[in-house]
């Protein structure tokens, strides 16, 4: 099977969605006739050389895209003008006769970039697109401090029913993949043809077996991410004011952002600052010695798309309390973890606060939850496991495609 990969960014070398992409390249180059189309980013390894097994096609990411990293994360900029290489190089590939089965659009995960695929006959695949959460009403007046660009996000419902050229890059797709099942709501506006959850994210293998605390009252918490209010790392400080009578109960939170001297000033406030510890940014091999040396994840995020850190820290065997939202509402089962319905900060809080002491009190459960993380995500997050999955995929599509040799539409 030939298949055509695209992504702006792919690289085994990078973070975020570079590094997925170049995972999702290096396990399907094992398993389908593979070329991939993307940018090479100056001073960064080479694109072609970390992937022997496929065919890589480059060109240089423009130097004024990549000044601000974040920016250049959150919006894309350069999109257009990886889209006119992507729609030149296809055309003048089917032009010397080239054919491909099915094309992949892989990436940018955030839904709100018109595809070049659209402008071919080659049946096409668009995702795992994620985002375009928005905050719940009764968080909103807290969640005020997020940057201008992020706030566009605000736009995307709009473009879903009014995009033309959006639109059509979703409608004309033989399937969409999202995130989570919760895309496919999003989306609604849109008539697709056909869609499918598949999470982006995944594990090369598990983290070996390590002994937890077993001791009644005790529970060492863990919460890993951006320190954002969508994050919920607030509402994990407020359900520790819940538990002033388990004292053996603490929370170590690693990451930076805007919150943390707010998360601060409330643990201060709440009288719980010698049970909660704010390490900031640190470096990756540091989170995962936290992971191995905590008991359970608290990561209450109540707009999170997939959720990177849950299986992180099920590859680890650790129990999870997260919001029952978004991503880690279809990632976590009562098999691996508790999931919090996202209410009001106060009712939020208290429900987090009751799911740590069930854990704190049951070392039985946390175990069992703990062993149940490992499971699901040996059976469903191996690479070698979703690319076996997402090249069936492929397979029946094509099947109920039944596509002619791919030609160029009129355009």
């Amino acid at each position: 099977m030939k298949v055509l990969l695209i992504a702006p960014n792919l690289d085994g070398t990078d973070v975020g969605e570079a590094f997925v992409a170049f995972k999702w390249a290096e396990a399907l180059a094992d398993r389908v006739a593979l070329t991939v189309l993307t940018f090479q980013r100056p001073g960064r390894a080479d694109v072609a050389s970390q992937l022997p097994g496929a065919r890589v096609v480059t060109w240089p990411e423009p130097a004024w895209a990549t000044k601000r990293e974040r920016l250049n994360a959150m919006l894309k900029p350069a999109w257009p003008v990886f889209a006119t290489h992507v729609r030149q190089w296809i055309g003048q590939a089917l032009s010397r006769g080239e054919r491909f089965d099915l094309a992949h659009q892989l990436m940018p995960q955030a839904a709100r970039y018109a595809s070049p695929l659209r402008h071919f006959e080659i049946p096409y695949i668009i995702g795992p697109l994620g985002g375009a959460l928005d905050t719940p009403s009764a968080f909103q007046s807290e969640a005020t401090s997020a940057p201008l660009f992020t706030r566009l996000r605000a736009l995307d419902s709009f473009r879903f029913r009014n995009d033309p050229w959006l639109r059509a890059s979703y409608a004309g797709a033989a399937c969409v993949l999202g995130v989570a099942p919760y895309m496919k709501d999003v989306l609604d506006d849109i008539p697709l043809q056909r869609f499918e959850p598949v999470l982006e994210l995944g594990i090369d293998s598990v983290a070996p077996t390590v002994e937890r605390s077993s001791r009644p009252g005790a529970l060492r918490l863990l919460h890993v991410g951006r320190a954002v209010r969508t994050k919920g790392l607030r509402d994990a400080v407020r359900a520790m004011a819940h538990l002033r009578d388990l004292s053996g109960v603490t929370l170590t939170s690693a990451g930076s952002g805007e919150e943390l001297d707010l998360c601060r000033a409330e643990a201060q406030r709440l009288g719980v600052a010698d049970r909660v510890c704010f390490l900031g940014k640190i470096p990756r091999d540091q989170v995962e010695e936290l992971y191995a040396s905590h008991d359970a994840l608290c990561f209450p995020s109540f707009r999170e798309p997939a959720g990177g850190v849950l299986y992180e820290a099920m590859r680890h065997g650790l129990p999870t309390i997260t919001a029952d939202r978004g991503g880690p509402g279809w990632i976590v089962d009562t098999t691996c973890g508790v999931r919090i319905p996202v209410t009001s900060p106060d009712t939020f809080a208290a429900n987090i606060a009751d799911s740590v002491r069930a854990l704190a009190s049951d070392s039985v459960l946390c175990q069992r939850l703990g062993q149940g993380a490992r499971t699901k995500v040996l059976r469903e997050g191996l690479w070698s496991v979703k690319a076996d999955k997402l090249v069936t995929l492929y397979k029946d599509l094509l099947i109920q495609q039944n596509a002619p040799t791919a030609i160029r539409k009129d355009s």
